[in-house]
């Protein structure tokens, strides 16, 4: 695999590769492996929420609903989440 990077990234990690003793090829994969960690489980949201949303008892809420809930936020009269 190849990447490219822009020379201050490329700098960075030069920089960074020296401080801490490491390869550039090690950090450069331990970035990818966090990267993948941190955005994996939204994947896996978004496939569990489609899922959810497509089943018949799936109840959707309107725009205004919910806005005017979002809207009371921090308000005395704060409303209750929309069922």
């Amino acid at each position: 695999m190849t990447i490219r990077l822009d020379v201050d990234a490329l700098k960075g990690l030069e920089d960074l590769a020296q401080a801490t003793d490491r390869s550039k090829a090690w950090l450069a994969a331990q970035a990818v492996r966090s990267y993948l960690d941190v955005n994996q489980w939204q994947i896996s949201a978004i496939r569990d929420a489609l899922k959810r949303a497509g089943q018949k008892e799936a109840r959707w809420l309107g725009h205004e609903e919910v806005d005017a809930w979002l809207a009371s936020w921090g308000a005395p009269q704060e409303r209750k989440p929309p069922r």
